[in-house]
């Protein structure tokens, strides 16, 4: 982090007006506000794009072959055609990503050359604004905006359309809420004239990546006080203004230096982990290849050796060639080249061992998988419309192996809408359940201004003994206790009331903006018991008091921290009095409180507050304090020494608040819902239910990170937490070394209640920690300790993290274990997360667009994220793992084929299949249906996988693809291909010739191995069916119009062998032979060892005989009563 704004030798010095001098050499500035998102450059695009693509083992395999091929000696296929495969599959996929690319360089484009306002204090023009594209933009240049745009740069407010110098922003670009926030121009600035503004000076901290802070001094003049600016001074890149008609600022940073870009982490590169992981097996089988390779190499040269005196007559290896006349020798390289080139010619031979047209099958089925995955209604969102978007077409199967769910709150867990459910006031519980019926009890709720009704926009419940009370009541000591209790709410807070017209032009909204969901709700309860906020300024506000007009005036603000929990105002009320109002959480007001006041009131604000959390309601405790002349001369003086601070502002006014907070009256608390979006308790039990572990990260505050958790049900009340706040290094390895020690007692007391066994702890742990604290432990020694606590425990919430922060926790769990990561998030604030994680989920409602630009998949509400790895990741998983496992199969019978008759042809590595049959075997025969399978196919219904989340533990015990099958699969194909290649010999006793025996074991292997998929297929439907047999008919018929061919060597061979019974015989026992191994280890699996898929499939199966009976015996009942009545 940068220093303090005021050390000479970190500040940046910007003078207003004057873009040259404050961009002078030495000034380490920026050198345009254009930005860059895209992940090549026309320079580096090629060697990029394919450095990532042979990340792939295999194409360094096949780019290999296609050199070798350029050898004469070994020259297999056309030297140019020797490219093409690989060729092709580099240049489609270069497409693909250019293409990607391109749209995030017009997305650049269009951001870069939009228009914006410069006011040039320097020229003639001064008293006019220059238009200027984004990217002109420099530092020191005053930069208007109008209502409704969006702000180009980071800049320093000097001036506003309000007369109070506010202004309002609205920041879903930035973190995902929609409410509006309030900014302001400092009093000294706003009354000035843009011209007046040149020679000013703006010393501030370096660009650095805390959204939250800004520290700064500004002087209007060369020898002028510096009057100190904030975070509420500065306004970022992507807010857009909002009820403000304009603003003037400073440009201060700009481009790559704005927060907004230093918190965008770039556009990573994802690889499926199924992907990755067979290139372990692609490794393997390459040296299985060479071993073969070898074999016959060596084989070669013994039999060359002792056939070396027939070498000239001998079949399949002449050294003359008695085509010409005279003859003519054959090339010969002697025993050593032979062997070489033996060897090397092997290795094309068996090329396809290693199989390319694998990569394009995947493709062709992820993005199949995508299409059938945006078509789900049941992850389409109702009130938006938004379906799923898959914008990353190759990591699908990534979706049903993820463990660790990294969340962001605002916008994501929650619609980020507060409701006000329930006071205590004066040790009296009033639940707020009832709507106000205007007219019924009071008129509070809509009050008359100049002639119109304003009303709150939002209506809130109430209570109607409350109402009475106030109505009726209000000079007793309970009424009067309600009074102050609601003047505290209307009060201490930032909230900005904004009146909004109707269809009605008599009838005003009166619309409450406000950096705090928190506050809005507060201020909206207050207005619906007759506290109506109507208008705020920097020095005063006007509250509707039960319908009697009053000015307050804010003498000062003291906003919360995170060590004194609360907030304060002090309020100077019409009366002259002045009080101090304060709200905090329950652990830092009751310490605070008055000990001479009634404890009776005080514990039973206590049972209140316990029965609200209980609710999962967020909490706040009310109190108030009247302030003397002498305690508010000596606080006054204090608080100005203070807010003007160049150094320790926040410390020193955090210092001063701690010491006016004291001896309070505690008037009541609050109880208020997060309104969380539609199923997300429910879709995090589903989640944790599947073996996932779900983590919250959030830019807010501790409490309320901890609400939130309450509120979806990731955490209970019965849970231990372990909260570690810290702010320097070595308090922070204490706090690890403490957590560690708690964590290890937990896991000896649940070895000895589980007899050894690893499952959940008995006492559930939360781990709490903040941004301040990890400051001080990422990318340190630290970082283990934090690994060990947090993997212990069961809940991780992160509060007041930084962007990076987000998604060095992601980093800290990808570094230290093979786990698949996922994050979710819908601002701007979640995009390092989201791109850092295996796979990032956006989410499309009616926030920000950033997360969704940066996800591989954007979905329009957390609770879709259930449908989409519950189901779509595990069917996505179950299918690629089978395509990459039944792809190696399936070459590798042909391969082996070809190895065994090496044995009988001189090792002359010549085949009886001809090319044509070899080709088509790969390309159509047995290629369609495994794509087929790979998107249609599904081992469990939808509504099952939804019932049972502990199904998708298939996925994070890698079950359907690991190195067990790998080995089972390549036995099976050896196994097989002995089977297709020595049957036909003991059926024609050596009588058949090579097209015959080609045509034999075309037409076993094309049937074998597409049986054996059919045998693996879970659920058929029409496509499955008519692709696989149809494709396997096409396959027969091709092979008859090959051998009906008179230039094939095998001219009618196969119509010959179809006429004979014996071939119908041999071709019958070599499918039984060839899957008997497979039938029997399937069939005792599933009735000695099933698993958990193949047990619910059972009970699915009976489900369904069970209702088409009840449905059978209900069309019959229908049709006897039927024949009765007639």
């Amino acid at each position: 982090m940068a220093s303090a704004a005021g050390d000479p030798q970190d500040a940046r010095l910007v003078f207003v007006g004057d873009p040259d001098r404050s961009s002078s050499p030495g000034a380490d500035v920026a050198a345009s506000n254009a930005i860059r998102t895209t992940k090549y450059s026309l320079l580096t695009f090629i060697p990029r794009n394919l450095f990532e693509q042979f990340r792939r083992v295999a194409y360094i395999y096949f780019l290999a072959l296609a050199l070798l091929n350029q050898i004469p000696q070994l020259t297999v296929f056309g030297r140019q055609t020797a490219f093409l495969p690989l060729g092709t599959v580099l240049l489609l996929t270069a497409i693909k990503d250019a293409y990607e690319d391109y749209q995030r360089h017009r997305s650049d484009t269009a951001e870069n050359n939009r228009p914006a306002s410069v006011l040039p204090l320097r020229s003639q023009q001064a008293a006019s604004t220059v238009r200027k594209k984004w990217k002109e933009i420099r530092v020191g240049e005053l930069v208007r905006v109008g209502a409704n745009e969006t702000i180009p740069c980071d800049m320093v407010l000097l001036a506003t359309s309000d007369p109070t110098g506010v202004a309002y922003v609205q920041t879903i670009n930035l973190d995902g809420e929609s409410n509006l926030k309030s900014c302001y121009a400092k009093l000294e600035t706003a009354a000035l004239a843009p011209e007046a503004l040149a020679g000013a000076i703006i010393r501030c901290e370096p660009p650095n990546l805390n959204i939250y802070r800004f520290q700064a001094t500004i002087e209007l003049r060369g020898d002028g006080p510096r009057i100190p600016l904030g975070p509420t001074n500065i306004v970022l890149r992507g807010c857009d203004i909002k009820n403000t008609s304009w603003v003037v600022g400073v440009a201060v940073y700009i481009g790559t230096e704005t927060k907004v870009m230093l918190n965008n982490s770039g556009a990573p590169s994802k690889r499926s982990r199924l992907e990755t992981r067979m290139n372990r097996e692609i490794i393997v089988l390459a040296v299985i290849m060479v071993g073969i390779c070898s074999l016959i190499a060596i084989s070669t040269v013994i039999w060359l050796h002792s056939n070396r005196d027939k070498l000239d007559t001998l079949p399949f290896y002449r050294r003359k060639d008695y085509s010409r006349v005279p003859p003519r020798d054959y090339l010969y390289n002697g025993l050593g080249l032979e062997m070489l080139f033996a060897f090397l010619k092997s290795i094309f031979r068996f090329q396809n061992f290693i199989p390319i047209s694998l990569y394009i099958s995947m493709e062709l089925s992820r993005l199949m998988q995508s299409f059938v995955m945006t078509q789900d209604e049941s992850m389409c969102h109702e009130a938006t419309g938004n379906k799923l978007k898959c914008r990353a077409l190759n990591i699908n199967e990534d979706l049903g192996q993820i463990k660790y769910v990294f969340s962001d709150k605002t916008g994501t867990l929650t619609e980020n809408k507060m409701v006000f459910q329930c006071a205590s006031i004066h040790g009296i519980d009033y639940v707020c359940r009832e709507p106000l019926t205007p007219g019924e009890i009071a008129l509070h709720p809509t009050i008359a201004v100049d002639g119109q009704v304003w009303r709150p926009k939002v209506m809130v419940n109430t209570d109607r003994k409350l109402l009475r009370l106030l109505e009726t009541e209000r000079d007793t000591e309970a009424g009067l206790y309600a009074v102050s209790f609601f003047l505290a709410l209307a009060t201490c807070n930032t909230i900005v009331p904004q009146v909004l017209d109707t269809s009605d032009p008599a009838v005003k909204l009166i619309d409450y903006q406000g950096d705090s969901p928190d506050e809005q709700a507060l201020v909206y309860a207050a207005a619906a018991y007759g506290f109506v906020l109507i208008e705020r300024t920097s020095g005063h506000i006007t509250i509707d008091v039960l319908g009697e007009r009053q000015r307050f005036e804010v003498l000062g603000l003291h906003a919360f921290d995170s060590d004194r929990k609360r907030m304060s105002a002090v309020i100077c009320c019409p009366h002259n009095s002045v009080k101090l109002f304060v709200k905090g959480a329950d652990s830092a007001m009751f310490s605070i409180l008055d000990r001479s006041f009634d404890l009776e009131i005080v514990r039973a604000t206590e049972m209140h507050l316990h029965a609200y959390s209980s609710l999962g309601l967020r909490t706040l405790v009310i109190g108030m304090r009247d302030l003397s002349g002498r305690e508010f001369e000596n606080w006054k003086a204090c608080y100005n020494i203070a807010s003007t601070s160049l150094s320790g502002r926040e410390d020193l006014l955090g210092d001063i608040a701690s010491q006016v907070e004291s001896d309070l009256r505690i008037l009541g608390a609050t109880g208020i819902e997060d309104k969380l979006q539609q199923g997300v308790p429910e879709a995090i039990e589903s989640l944790r239910k599947a073996g996932m572990r779900v983590w919250v990260l959030t830019g807010d505050k501790r409490e309320t990170a901890i609400s939130i958790g309450y509120s979806c049900k990731l955490i209970s009340n019965n849970m231990s937490q372990i909260i570690i706040n810290s702010h320097s290094k070595e308090s922070c390895k204490q706090s690890l070394e403490d957590a560690i020690t708690m964590c290890e007692k937990l896991t000896i007391s649940r070895t000895q209640t589980d007899g050894g066994s690893t499952g959940s702890a008995i006492v559930p742990v939360a781990l709490i920690i903040d941004g301040p604290t990890l400051v001080h432990i990422l990318e340190t020694e630290l970082e283990d300790g934090l690994y060990r606590v947090a993997t212990t425990c069961d809940v991780v919430l992160c509060c007041r993290v930084a962007p990076l922060q987000k998604a060095g926790i992601v980093a800290l769990i990808k570094k230290r274990t093979n786990d698949m990561t996922l994050s979710i998030g819908d601002g701007a604030n979640d995009v390092s997360m989201i791109q850092m994680a295996d796979v990032g989920i956006g989410i499309s409602g009616q926030e920000g667009r950033q997360a969704v630009m940066a996800s591989d998949f954007a979905i329009g509400q957390f609770r879709f994220l259930v449908p989409l790895l519950l189901v779509h990741g595990h069917w996505n998983y179950q299918r690629i793992g089978y395509m990459i496992i039944y792809n190696f199969y399936r070459n590798s019978v042909v391969v082996f084929l070809i190895f065994w008759y090496t044995f009988f042809s001189a090792f002359s590595l010549t085949s009886p299949i001809t090319d044509a049959s070899g080709f088509l075997y790969s390309a159509v025969y047995t290629a369609l249906p495994t794509v087929i399978v790979g998107i249609y196919d599904q081992d469990l219904s939808h509504g099952t996988l939804l019932s049972y989340p502990q199904l998708y533990g298939p996925g994070l015990r890698d079950e359907r693809y690991n190195r067990k099958l790998f080995v089972l699969i390549m036995l099976d194909s050896v196994w097989q291909s002995l089977v297709t290649a020595f049957v036909p010999f003991l059926f024609y006793s050596g009588t058949l010739d090579d097209s015959s025996l080609g045509d034999i074991w075309i037409v076993s292997v094309v049937l074998l191995v597409n049986i054996h998929l059919a045998m693996d297929v879970f659920s058929w439907n029409w496509i499955l069916l008519v692709t696989l047999w149809g494709v396997t008919a096409i396959a027969m018929g091709c092979i008859v119009a090959i051998d009906a061919s008179p230039s094939m060597p095998g001219y009618w061979a196969i119509n010959n062998l179809m006429a004979t019974k014996l071939f119908w015989l041999c071709l019958l026992c070599i499918l039984v032979l060839a899957l008997l191994p497979r039938f029997v280890v399937k069939a005792f699996a599933s009735y000695l060892k099933p698993d958990d898929v193949q047990i619910v499939r059972e009970i699915e199966k009976v489900a369904k005989r069970k209702h088409d009976g009840a449905l059978e015996a209900l069309l019959r009942s229908s049709s006897d009563h039927q024949q009765a009545n007639s």
